[in-house]
């Protein structure tokens, strides 16, 4: 089974709105998906904490990395350089926090059902990764909402609610133990997978074969 009933075909984006390669990943299936317009795809975000322990109000982001990786100055270069091949601009220079995500995932899982999932996931990797903006922060979540179909005070209320936050750490729990190791991790029509952020034509092929259709044998 590749296609939902309506004829569309499903894909999962699991993700973290702090990881550069899954804003490279999505771009680049974006990308893909609209060479192909004729054929169309529903796109979920699901969560995915790279850091799940990670304090509500963040950390330094060097220092973080620091503990982790050594100096991280040379793996900005790096990636900064990779994103500009899919005309996306990283700017390391005004990254200053490693945000925690917690509260973001939150709003993304709400945003699903208002069909503003998809946009907002790409707003929320523009504002860390391009603009800087602390996407762990209250106000620039609630900021990011009230753009994509939130009112400021269901937004407050939603974004502390212990309930909504621990379902969404459930929900990433699950990916974890389902097998996803690193992301970001895409499911295609429930059958096909990709790790990581390929090349554009990785995504075209595997899009491809996710659509075509299933052979059966008929019973003799």
């Amino acid at each position: 089974m590749t296609t939902s009933q309506t004829g569309t075909l499903d894909i999962e984006v699991v993700s973290d709105v702090v990881c550069p390669f899954c804003f490279i990943g999505a771009r680049r299936l974006q990308m893909a998906l609209a060479a192909t317009p004729e054929l169309p795809s529903e796109v979920t975000y699901r969560p995915f904490l790279l850091s799940p322990t990670a304090r509500t109000e963040g950390e330094d982001l060097r220092d973080h990395l620091k503990r982790k990786y050594g100096n991280p100055e040379p793996m900005f270069r790096r990636v900064e350089a990779v994103a500009r091949e899919s005309g996306i601009t990283l700017d390391f220079s005004k990254i200053r926090r490693m945000s925690s995500t917690l509260r973001a995932h939150t709003l993304l899982r709400h945003a699903l059902s208002r069909g503003t999932q998809g946009a907002l996931a790409m707003a929320l990797f523009e504002a860390y990764f391009s603009d800087g903006r602390d996407v762990g922060a209250m106000d620039v979540l609630v900021d990011l909402g009230q753009k994509h179909g939130f009112e400021e005070r269901e937004l407050v209320t939603l974004l502390e609610t212990p309930v909504e936050l621990e379902a969404t750490r459930r929900e990433a729990g699950e990916a974890a133990a389902a097998g996803v190791t690193g992301v970001p991790f895409f499911v295609l029509g429930r059958r096909f997978a990709v790790q990581g952020a390929q090349p554009l034509e990785v995504f075209v092929r595997a899009l491809a074969e996710a659509r075509r259709p299933v052979e059966t044998t008929e019973p003799a």
